[in-house]
């Protein structure tokens, strides 16, 4: 079996791998301007995603631009998730360098998926495939590719603890070859009870003092998470932005959260913003948490929102993902300032963030990696993959961190 990185290693982004020139594991695309996809040009006999992120999943649709049509393997939510990102990516910036796709490339996208269950084996370019519940977001999913001599396990992004929305990994499929993410390998999560915590505390404090908190959140899973959250502390909320739509989405998969009940009371709890009619701006005002895109401030409702609370200093933004550097909420953090619509803004409002990560951490991975000690173990997706790999290597393991572009045979 030859593998060949196109992507994702030694990096965060463009996440993709190619088995044996015929096999695409993920698509994705690093956001940055200009953007960056997998290197090569690549046309594969079928392509497996394991997860609905857009650095998995973002280029997906540019592989139909010609006359190829490779069925493309995901869960039922990484398929609706990869749509309704394709679809946003068109309409941010159809038919320019950062998009390289089409609206017709997309609608060919339906007419090549197949949609598989966890644990349900599967035929792809001649390989069995079987998907394993990965703990990241609701569809997530370890890949297991079985060629008859060897079996190669690809995580993609996984966590091992448990979220509200969705359990924690315990799927340990037995393997020849594991190719791991590390996007946290030096990181110790702190306790995710205690996070949540000292989160519903703080906005329960800002809204009792009067004002308003704007809540950051990716659409995809943080803010389902954000929405049961506020609705098991009892923090009035609204939600704006994509999440509306992946909520609906996730409501109709129940067999992919944690808890079908608690995401319906969660719904019901939130109050969905239209956008019409200037309700943003009258939200505001209000003494309520706003759960609302772009996690990073980089588009969507924030934009508006930010604006309008950032200078009361009884106000907050309550960051609740990483901050890419570069992005406008890591420069909120860093500088106590903010590039919105094109203008630097001082912002007065109180900034907090909060560590809802949906990754394992280091002993999260390396309890993962405890059932693979004598495997050989490839490293990618993360921002010291070879640092991680050294620490493995010294612990017992064969690790090595692949190059993008690199070929590794197994």
């Amino acid at each position: 079996m030859e593998l060949r990185f196109l992507g994702g290693a030694r990096e965060v982004g463009r996440s993709a791998l190619l088995v044996d020139d015929s096999l695409l594991l993920d698509f994705g695309l690093l956001t940055g301007n200009p953007p960056q996809f997998p290197v090569g040009s690549v046309a594969p006999d079928a392509v497996v995603a394991s997860h609905g992120h857009l650095d998995h999943v973002g280029t997906i649709p540019a592989l139909l631009s010609g006359d190829d049509r490779p069925p493309i393997h995901w869960t039922p939510p990484t398929q609706e998730l990869a749509l309704t990102l394709a679809r946003d990516t068109l309409k941010l910036h159809g038919g320019s360098y950062n998009c390289p796709f089409t609206e017709t490339d997309l609608k060919r996208v339906t007419e090549v998926s197949r949609a598989h269950g966890y644990r349900e084996s599967f035929e792809a370019a001649g390989y069995e495939v079987t998907f394993y519940d990965a703990g990241h977001i609701p569809g997530s999913a370890h890949v297991l590719v079985d060629d008859g001599d060897a079996r190669l396990l690809y995580t993609g992004d996984f966590h091992t603890d448990d979220q509200r929305l969705v359990a924690g990994t315990t799927a340990r499929p037995e393997a020849d070859v594991v190719v791991c993410e590390s996007t946290y390998s030096d990181v110790t999560h702190e306790d995710r009870a205690t996070v949540e915590e000292r989160f519903a505390e703080s906005v329960k404090t800002t809204l009792w003092e009067g004002g308003t908190v704007v809540v950051p959140a990716f659409a995809i899973g943080r803010t389902q998470e954000m929405l049961l959250i506020c609705e098991a502390h009892d923090i009035p909320c609204y939600v704006d932005g994509m999440g509306k739509g992946v909520t609906e989405m996730l409501r109709r998969q129940p067999e992919f959260v944690r808890d079908p009940d608690a995401l319906r009371r969660a719904k019901s709890h939130a109050r969905f913003v239209t956008g019409r009619d200037g309700q943003r701006r009258r939200i505001t005002d209000q003494k309520a948490a706003i759960v609302t895109t772009s996690g990073m401030l980089s588009g969507g409702p924030a934009m508006t929102y930010i604006p309008e609370i950032r200078s009361n200093p009884v106000n907050k933004i309550a960051m609740t993902g990483y901050q890419v550097e570069g992005t406008p909420g890591r420069s909120l953090i860093e500088t106590g300032s903010a590039e919105i619509d094109g203008r630097v803004m001082p912002v007065s409002a109180q900034v907090e963030q909060y560590d809802f990560s949906a990754h394992a951490d280091r002993d999260g991975l390396l309890a993962f990696l405890s059932a693979y000690e004598d495997t050989p173990v490839l490293v990618n997706h993360g921002d010291r993959c070879e640092q991680f790999a050294d620490e493995l290597a010294a612990d017992g393991f064969e690790a090595v961190a692949p190059e993008v572009g690199s070929t590794h045979a197994v």
